[in-house]
């Protein structure tokens, strides 16, 4: 009777599937997912489009804040910058979005580095309101900068295509963003595994005993801001091809800090706790919102109240976890999976 794992080489403890069922659970998954358009309504595609693009914008930062201990208030600013960097580059320099896509992630790696400078002397609060300097920023030039930006009233970015095969609608942008979005987990996974994600861990811990240990502390941590924005800059990037016009708008400081809870909901230190949190945070307000609309005919006025309902709730929701569920659901999904592994002698 199986009554839990038991690893017998350093292979199998660095696996990336703990079993064999665990990795053609996960293949049978994505294979399930890629028919989701066959029959999903172009409401949810677009709800699962945006899951997805949450997904790897809260990868990144939980690979900064969550793995390597720094906070971070300037995604919505690193997305802008991904989303800005593909408008100019799609619609002004003509190149195809798998071209478009890695470099916009670049050019906001190289924003999110330069505003890690400070994480040498800073830490907390501190780095926290100097990531928080960023998005004013960048708020301020994509507002001012109408050649490039378009200011205020937005700019639009032409459809990603292969050929003349446009990924114009919700179905089509499906096959992009969700393999996308499975290879960056994928390719986060694999980072903790290296020299490079144990550094990060070792600085999350303590980065004293880490410079001891001969970790280039300045050197990871930048690297890190570095990995992190590039996450959140091709997230920002899917985000102008399925927006297609975007404008300051788009990226409000909101945007960073639902990221956040995404992160603390998920779970910190955690890939999979970033895609629970992208998901439960995306289909909260989208559950609340159907809700207020089967109770319409009672309570006429209850739509006027969804924003208000759905701040308060989010609220409510982060609270509940911090006190019940302080390591998110990943957490939970561990402990499930546990149960199971040890069954019948899960006591």
């Amino acid at each position: 009777m199986r009554c839990g794992d038991f690893k017998t080489s350093y292979a199998a403890d660095m696996a990336i599937f703990e079993t064999p069922v665990s990795r053609w659970v996960t293949v049978a998954f994505l294979v399930a997912l890629l028919t989701v358009p066959a029959f999903a309504s172009s409401y949810w595609l677009d709800v699962l489009n945006r899951i997805a693009i949450a997904a790897i914008a809260a990868l990144g930062l939980n690979i900064l804040t969550g793995f390597t201990g720094q906070i971070s208030l300037g995604n919505a600013a690193f997305m802008a910058v991904g989303a800005y960097a593909t408008a100019a580059l799609a619609g002004k320099a003509g190149l195809p979005f798998a071209m478009t896509i890695p470099l916009s992630g670049l050019v906001a790696a190289a924003a999110g580095m330069v505003f890690g400078i400070p994480s040498l002397r800073l830490k907390g609060l501190y780095l926290a309101m100097a990531t928080l300097a960023a998005h004013f920023i960048v708020e301020f030039t994509a507002s001012h900068w109408d050649g490039m930006t378009g200011g205020v009233n937005g700019i639009s970015i032409p459809p990603a295509s292969l050929g003349s095969f446009e990924l114009g609608d919700d179905a089509r942008l499906f096959y992009l963003f969700i393999p996308l979005a499975a290879f960056l987990t994928l390719f986060a996974r694999n980072l903790f595994r290296t020299r490079v994600g144990k550094a990060f861990v070792a600085i999350r811990d303590q980065d004293i005993s880490a410079e001891v240990m001969g970790v280039r502390v300045f050197r990871y941590k930048l690297l890190a801001f570095g990995v992190s924005s590039f996450y959140v800059g091709v997230a920002g990037s899917l985000t102008a091809y399925q927006a297609r016009i975007i404008s300051p708008e788009n990226f409000p400081i909101s945007l960073a800090i639902d990221q956040l809870g995404m992160v603390i909901i998920g779970g910190l230190g955690s890939v999979q706790g970033a895609l629970f949190g992208a998901a439960f945070m995306t289909l909260l307000p989208e559950l609340l919102r159907l809700a207020t609309g089967a109770l319409t005919g009672e309570f006429p006025h209850l739509t006027t109240l969804f924003a208000p309902l759905r701040t308060g709730l989010f609220g409510l929701v982060i609270v509940l976890f911090l006190v019940f569920e302080p390591d998110g659901l990943a957490a939970r999904w561990r402990l499930i999976k546990t149960y199971w592994k040890l069954y019948p002698f899960s006591y």
